[in-house]
């Protein structure tokens, strides 16, 4: 199935868009540029053109009645950034893919094809990203449009980038670095544009922020108010702490640690109310690294389990994709990890036990692994595996395993 799509509404907010044009009418009357960036002509045209694509073969194999789904695909990404005008840039790019087999033997979620397992790289063609940036005021970036977001290591807002169609949102994003090794980050989101081409109503507003000045580490504290119009129920308020970094010198100590906490916000249900905690701990040594990992997404009291709906899933809980969405009873992942290069081949192994929260049920296993490795600044190739063995029956999990072969190239 092929479709053209342009899920774009609330790109142009009347009040945002007010507010937008009185910042760049303020810096055009106190910043005159002498540059090549006064004339508008050649900002427009002395811009930069990007390309990003990305072919890959999916193959699913699962322990069911669904069909074993393979999937090869190509995604295009075309962009083009201006040049700056009165401290005004714009980025407009946009997204394809297709499929490169006459017959799709996948479930993209989208083609209908229910018989077999999900594959979830829907063709389409889109607008990706198309936001202005405004630079006037000293160490802060305003932006205003379709974006990408991503915050820390996606656990909590990413981007999806794994998919061939990644996450976007329609937000006001405000950036600033004016205080010494500290970076604040403010967004508010009223629209996201989900990895099936689809866009959901979304009122958000995401507080980032973290200091490095510290020798032995980044400090980072995160306030995410989110509220679906669409599934009122949902709606929740994460507030949170995170610490990580390394030691220097040839044998390094690594280090996480991270603390949240999750409530209801606005009509969210009463049953929203879990913590969230993340312990990591490693050694590098001549380029290989070793590091332990424990990850609870807590439970309360069986009745929910902790929630981060605009993470980047697929990195955090095994490449099988099998917790995309958090058991009632909680989940607990416990890792271990072993990283480094090869003859300039990144290598990758992973290892998860998963078990609940609440009560003592056994989730599984999984194992994952990855090569990649990258030609010059343009090229890469890479292999992926992941291989989940099911725990306890009634976890509604079962035995998966998933290949995926790639290549790309981004200019």
């Amino acid at each position: 199935m092929y479709q053209i799509q342009t899920p774009r509404k609330n790109i142009f907010c009347p009040t945002a868009l007010a507010a937008a044009c009185a910042a760049v009418l303020l810096g055009g009357f106190t910043t005159m540029p002498v540059l090549a960036g006064d004339n508008l002509t050649a900002a427009l045209t002395g811009g930069k053109a990007t390309l990003d694509m990305r072919v890959r073969y999916e193959g699913v194999n699962q322990d069911n009645a669904r069909d074993d789904a393979t999937a090869l695909t190509v995604r295009t990404r075309l962009g083009y950034k201006t040049g700056n005008f009165m401290n005004v840039s714009g980025f407009l790019e946009m997204s394809n893919v297709t499929s490169l087999t006459a017959d799709e033997d996948y479930n993209s979620k989208t083609n209908g094809n229910a018989a077999y397992s999900v594959i979830a790289d829907p063709t389409n063609t889109i607008v990706n990203r198309a936001h202005l940036d405004y630079t006037g005021i000293p160490d802060t970036t305003l932006r205003y449009g379709q974006q990408r977001i991503i915050y820390d290591n996606t656990r909590f807002i990413g981007n999806v980038g794994w998919r061939q169609t990644e996450q976007t949102y329609t937000a006001f994003r405000f950036t600033n670095k004016s205080l010494s090794d500290t970076s604040l980050d403010y967004a508010y989101l009223s629209n996201r544009y989900t990895i099936l081409a689809g866009n959901a109503d979304l009122s958000a507003h995401l507080l980032n922020a973290s200091y490095d000045g510290l020798s032995f580490g980044k400090l980072t504290g995160y306030a995410y108010l989110l509220e679906f119009p669409d599934a009122a129920t949902s709606s929740s308020k994460t507030l949170g702490l995170r610490f990580s970094g390394a030691t220097s010198g040839d044998f390094k100590f690594m280090y996480t640690v991270e603390y949240a906490d999750q409530s209801d916000y606005k009509d969210g249900a009463s049953s929203i109310d879990a913590t969230y905690t993340r312990l990591e701990g490693g050694v590098g040594i001549s380029g290989i690294s070793v590091t332990v990992g424990y990850e609870m997404l807590g439970s309360n009291n069986g009745n929910y389990g902790f929630s981060t709906p605009l993470a980047t899933l697929h990195g955090q809980n095994g490449w099988a994709d099998q917790f995309l969405s958090t058991p009632a009873d909680g989940l607990i992942d416990t890792t271990l990890k072993v990283a480094g290069k090869l003859a300039g081949v990144k290598l990758v192994g992973v290892y998860h036990n998963y078990s609940a929260d609440e009560g003592s049920a056994d989730y599984g296993s999984e194992l994952d692994f990855l090569a990649a490795m990258k030609f010059g600044k343009n090229y890469s190739v890479g292999l992926k595996l992941a291989s989940y063995k099911a725990g306890d029956a009634g976890t509604g999990k079962v035995d998966t395993d998933k290949l995926w072969l790639w290549a790309g190239l981004t200019f």
